[in-house]
């Protein structure tokens, strides 16, 4: 298993907007972000640490401005805990090893994909494309891709 740890020198290479809101839990502008419209196969990966969070097989439009997804691709990896701020009411998600914050997970979710509406700030992620996940160290999942990469 690999080691995901937040260290120092990971949490030194954060841009300004990455360090709000990973570790000053913020959230980034709606439909101004890198991954809200990306559509390239492969796995998103905590921005801190690498541990790996969701894959663009989970992904949908939410129509609410930030990267959707219907499931973590490991839930050990994610955890949520109630989140009272703002005078609102709801579940916040937060990386397992590095403790970033992430985003929010709603009950708004397509029904055909399990219900639920993970809304995540870009700016919690890393994106490794299909295509490199062996040589980044994420060869484990390359299976999930499997079906994906035999159609034409």
């Amino acid at each position: 298993m690999a080691d995901y740890r937040k260290t120092p020198d990971a949490v030194a290479r954060l841009t300004p907007l990455q360090y709000r809101v990973t570790q000053e839990s913020a959230t980034e502008r709606p439909f101004d972000n890198a991954f809200n419209d990306h559509r390239e196969p492969g796995l998103y990966v905590d921005i801190v640490s690498g541990e790996p969070l969701f894959t663009s097989l989970d992904k949908f439009d939410g129509h609410c401005g930030w990267p959707s997804f219907s499931k973590p691709v490991e839930d050990a990896n994610v955890v949520e805990q109630h989140d009272g701020s703002h005078g609102m009411v709801r579940t916040e998600v937060r990386s397992k090893h590095a403790d970033s914050h992430l985003g929010h997970v709603f009950d708004d979710g397509p029904r055909e994909l399990g219900g639920l509406r993970y809304c995540i700030n870009s700016a919690s992620l890393r994106f490794v494309p299909l295509a490199d996940l062996e040589k980044e160290g994420y060869a484990e999942y390359r299976h999930l891709f499997d079906h994906e990469a035999s159609q034409p």
